[in-house]
């Protein structure tokens, strides 16, 4: 009987690529490199060499065993050395692999399982202190001015007890990254994933960093005003930041003055390590952005700045709520806005764009809390002052402060006339309008018999 079975070198070109691409490139570059001529050739190619991790076992990135490492460092690295683009290390392996050979086109270079204090070391030239010159270690001098993607993870199970040491060491490394690496581009600093460790913060510390050439910053910080800092135009020609933020605590946020822009910015990704939600509203007529961010469920008492991406859910604190839109508030919104709101007692409206939909079926709305609407004509159209006052729209509460332009107040009511807005009319306690008219005062009266006019 014939033997059917085909060596790996009998096959094709084509078919060996397709079943070596299936496998870690340095399982590959392992067993196949030295072989013969024609398997070289093939293993050589970039895409098995381009991209190398090696790391020690007790790691989902690789299978790599000592013997396999020192194989690497001794003869397989020499021979690929200038089509090694990335390498993904450890800290305890480094020194070796990085002393084994020159990287002349070695572009990113990712460190996992970093000790802290070891990590410090490295960013100031203690490691590899053997081959100093002008007081820069080799990895310093090799790398500054070649290296444009670096991704720092430190290992939690070294981290020193103390929070404020591990404070003190992410600003450090996060500095002195910035301060050697003076063409970084690709930045990604994941210092700690688990909830007992603070991360990086910079509310205590805010160092000096300054980059005019990174363009990606994958980021975990522990409070949001750190991903402000981040954003301060420091890093002006940033185009994508991921962030993610670790930290329960809401703190008072501080006044934002910062007027920098970031004109190449694309992307902007932020994860919270709780329920977080987030939404961005686009004000064309402004030019403007406004980004929404705010933990779920919700504890403060005031939500401002409401649009119609309002996204609902329930927030049973809040007291005092600011509806803003270039588009029109429809019936359908206030009902979301009830609904999402239940014991809301002030609500004030800034939208001067007419209503759509003049529906003349639709379900009343009540607001059964609410004691204080802020109407003003120079902010808000009179269809929103009419959708509040008309009986068949909505049911206002007894007791009632109402803010409202005269001239408004006036055509909604049908110069207080209108049955339809004389019920809620009714209900008002407090009418504060922009001027006094004397010749209407008896009709203003009449219309709002439990009104005290402001």
């Amino acid at each position: 009987m014939e033997n059917s079975f085909i060596q790996l070198n009998d096959l094709p070109d084509e078919i060996l690529l397709t079943i070596l691409k299936k496998l870690p490139n340095t399982d590959v570059l392992y067993s196949l490199i030295g072989v013969n001529k024609r398997l070289d050739t093939i293993v050589k190619d970039s895409i098995f060499t381009r991209y190398l991790t090696l790391m020690t076992p007790c790691n989902d990135l690789s299978r790599i065993t000592e013997p396999i490492l020192n194989r690497f460092c001794v003869e397989i690295l020499s021979e690929i050395r200038h089509k090694i683009l990335w390498l993904n290390l450890e800290l305890s392996s480094m020194d070796r692999i990085l002393l084994s050979t020159n990287y002349p086109n070695l572009l990113g270079l990712a460190l996992h399982k970093l000790i802290p204090e070891k990590a410090s070391e490295l960013f100031t030239g203690k490691i590899f202190s053997l081959i100093l010159l002008n007081n820069e270690s080799y990895f310093i001098r090799t790398f500054k001015n070649q290296l444009s993607s670096i991704v720092i993870d430190i290992d939690i199970n070294e981290c020193p007890k103390s929070t404020s040491s591990i404070k003190d060491i992410n600003i450090f490394i996060f500095t002195q990254i910035f301060k050697m690496f003076k063409n970084l581009q690709y930045f990604k600093f994941n210092p700690f994933d688990d909830s007992h460790y603070d991360r990086l913060t910079f509310r205590e510390s805010r160092p000096n960093i300054l980059s005019s050439t990174l363009l990606v910053l994958r980021v975990v910080v522990d409070f949001y005003e750190d991903c402000l800092y981040l954003l301060d135009g420091r890093f002006n020609q940033l185009n994508t930041i991921y962030v993610t933020i670790c930290s329960s605590k809401v703190p008072t946020l501080p006044v934002v003055n910062n007027k920098k822009k970031l004109p190449n910015l694309k992307c902007f990704s932020l994860t919270h390590s709780s329920k977080i939600i987030s939404y961005i509203d686009g004000f064309p007529q402004l030019n403007q952005f406004h980004c929404h961010i705010y933990s779920y469920p919700y504890s403060l008492t005031h939500y401002n700045y409401i649009t119609n991406n309002f996204r609902g859910g329930l927030f049973k604190h809040v007291c005092k709520i600011s509806l803003v839109d270039e588009r029109p508030f429809e019936h359908e919104f206030f009902l979301q806005i009830a609904k999402s709101f239940p014991f809301v007692r002030e609500l004030r409206i800034h939208n001067r764009e007419p209503q759509n939909n003049d529906k003349q079926q639709c379900s009343i709305i009540e607001y059964p809390h609410l004691t204080k609407l802020v109407l003003t004509q120079s902010h808000c159209h009179e269809n929103y002052l009419e959708q509040f006052l008309n009986s068949s729209k909505m049911y206002l509460s007894n007791n009632i402060y109402l803010i409202v332009d005269y001239d408004s107040l006036q055509r909604v009511t049908d110069n207080f006339t209108s049955d339809t807005t004389r019920m809620n009319c009714a209900k008002i306690k407090y009418l504060n309008l922009d001027i006094q008219p004397e010749l209407s005062l008896d009709l203003i009266k009449d219309y709002f018999p439990c009104a005290e006019l402001c």
